[in-house]
């Protein structure tokens, strides 16, 4: 049987003489008959899950059938609770100054569970080093606990002697070049004026 109020009732009957149904209530406990042959009922109450809708006012929640529907000239639909949040509403009043309102609790830190938002410890992740192509670890670590001075140092060796080795590069290119042009320099050729 399913009653209007959602509560469903199923009726079980332990014999064909059993008491007739005028003694059956859905809403008290379970009910017995006769010594011989009553019955009883088993209710579960069925979930039922309602829709419910926020108020653009009060922001406090609409169930199915109540609210009322205003739709702006633009179309835009606004859903109030009641005639009192549509009036105010019309009358240009701000939620956040009416001290019922969800904007208002929310503005002045109300209805506030103890949950204290913990702040999350990030984990700094350690670097770890390893070994890379062309160099091992001991290479890695060696270099890493250089003090700065040798470091600086070490680079001002290694810039010089690139800088020499151009240079030397440079010098031995300008000679080739040099010979080269002296061994395939023809003799001049004597030109004459033309026809006069």
């Amino acid at each position: 049987v399913l009653l209007n109020t959602g509560v469903f009732c199923a009726l079980v009957f332990s014999s064909p003489s059993a008491a007739s149904p005028s003694f059956f209530s859905p809403f008290k406990g379970p009910l017995s008959g006769a010594a011989g042959g009553g019955f009883t009922y088993a209710r579960s109450r069925v979930r039922m899950v309602l829709k419910t809708t926020l108020c653009r006012f009060s922001g406090l929640r609409i169930w199915p059938g109540r609210g009322m529907l205003f739709i702006r000239t633009d179309n835009q639909q606004y859903l109030f609770l009641n005639k009192k949040c549509k009036s105010l509403y019309h009358n240009r009043l701000r939620p956040a100054k009416l001290a019922w309102t969800t904007t208002y609790r929310k503005a002045h830190k109300k209805d506030q569970v103890a949950e204290v938002a913990r702040k999350k410890r990030r984990t700094a992740g350690k670097a770890t080093v390893r070994a890379i192509v062309g160099a091992n670890l001991e290479v890695i670590n060696k270099k890493r606990m250089e003090k700065p001075e040798v470091r600086q140092a070490g680079r001002e060796a290694a810039i010089r002697e690139i800088k020499e080795r151009a240079k030397k590069a440079k010098a031995e290119k300008a000679k080739a070049q040099k010979a080269a042009a002296s061994k395939s320099a023809p003799a001049p050729k004597a030109v004459g004026r033309g026809k006069r």
